[in-house]
């Protein structure tokens, strides 16, 4: 399992939601639970997590990509507690 982003949006304005999805879906497809979402086009960069949810599927094995990880991170979650990335 992945925490990653799937892409949502208008064309040329991407927003994301960070996900929990089976390794082998695709970017977009079928994922388990919508976890926080990323507005990367406002001034701060809108980001907001399920922290508690966040922290629940790091415990049974999820492993986040390195974008993910870096959100994470910025959200407040320790470097610590965050595992390394995914790919």
């Amino acid at each position: 399992m992945h925490i990653r982003l799937r892409r949502t949006g208008k064309t040329k304005a991407p927003t994301y939601r960070v996900v929990v999805a089976d390794s082998r879906s695709p970017r977009d497809g079928k994922f388990i639970e919508i976890l926080g979402h990323y507005n990367p086009r406002t001034e701060e960069g809108a980001l907001v997590l399920d922290t508690d949810r966040v922290r629940h599927w790091i415990k049974n094995g999820a492993k986040p990509t390195s974008t993910a990880r870096a959100l994470l991170v910025r959200s407040g979650i320790p470097d610590a507690e965050v595992p390394p990335v995914a790919r």
